[in-house]
């Protein structure tokens, strides 16, 4: 059962795109400055070679923090890369191939949309975490996740949940007391100060 007394921890996401020259740099002051519990690697590009380059450059960062760090959809670069697991992005019809590839000690994570079904369904097939989202905005069809099933959820289901998608500061502070972890990515890194986007995403700015 989720403690719902507990902050969020922060699940820290890569920009779609970034400089391996500069953004390494940042990363590190923003893994410096806050408690992360995990690190997402999402680009927008599907070349191998600069998915490659970049899991490289983010790693070293990651685990001189003491941060895990896993890569979206791509389970072969997860398991050749060394990385410490992967996130799927269609529900959990990926959960089963991508443990069997990846072991036991792995991290398997899921983002499910607004399906409850979907994210009970990863749960049973394995996921580490399933997350829920868009949160705020209108992208996509303009569905959200509402606090009522992150709420639901922690009251209901033992796989810890993660909310992503729009993050804004009234977001964080309706959901804090319904979500094990806080997706962040593009909201603070379109900053000229990401460490202080952060901090003032979390009303602590």
């Amino acid at each position: 059962m989720t403690d719902t007394a507990a902050a969020p921890q922060i699940y820290l996401v890569t920009p779609p795109e970034f400089d391996l020259g500069s953004f390494p740099a940042q990363l590190a002051r923003v893994l410096e400055g806050e408690e992360i519990a995990c690190l997402r690697l999402s680009l927008a590009t599907r070349d191998e070679d600069r998915l490659t380059r970049a899991a490289d450059a983010v790693r070293e960062v990651a685990h001189a923090a003491e941060v895990a760090l896993v890569i979206d959809t791509h389970v072969v670069l997860a398991d050749r890369l060394g990385l410490d697991g992967v996130h799927l992005l269609d529900g959990a019809r990926s959960v089963r191939a991508a443990r069997k590839t990846l072991g036991a000690d792995a991290i398997v994570g899921a983002f499910c949309g607004q399906s409850r079904h979907d994210g009970m369904n990863a749960g049973e097939a394995g996921a580490d975490y399933v997350s829920f989202g868009p949160v705020s905005g209108a992208l996509g069809d303009g569905a959200l996740a509402e606090r009522a099933l992150f709420e639901w959820w922690s009251e209901m289901i033992e796989v810890p949940v993660v909310a992503e998608g729009g993050l804004t500061a009234d977001a964080v502070a309706e959901l804090s007391q319904v979500t094990d972890f806080l997706s962040v990515g593009e909201e603070i890194w379109q900053a000229g100060d990401p460490l202080a986007a952060l901090r003032g995403l979390l009303g602590r700015g």
